[in-house]
């Protein structure tokens, strides 16, 4: 049996800088992870580029953590910080 994908990362343009996000094509989108490590890695991708990212477990994984975009990445490289 397959282990469930327990994390996600959404992710899409950063929303505070002024863009027509429907003139672009961007949207936001959406990953799932098996692994934190996985998921904290896809998240720093993601504010490399420049976009802004979320991430937290999917239900019904408990405990349930949902990490915000200012915490983004002190959460996915807290050693970089």
């Amino acid at each position: 049996m397959m282990s469930p994908d327990i994390w996600y990362v959404a992710f899409g343009p950063d929303k505070t800088l002024k863009s027509d996000d429907r003139a672009t094509g961007a949207i936001r989108s959406t990953r799932t992870f098996k692994t934190e490590a996985d998921a904290k890695a896809f998240a720093l991708e993601v504010v490399a580029r420049g976009w802004s990212a979320t991430a937290g477990t999917l239900n019904p994984h408990q405990p349930k953590q949902v990490i915000g975009a200012s915490q983004i990445e002190d959460w996915a490289a807290p050693h970089l910080r």
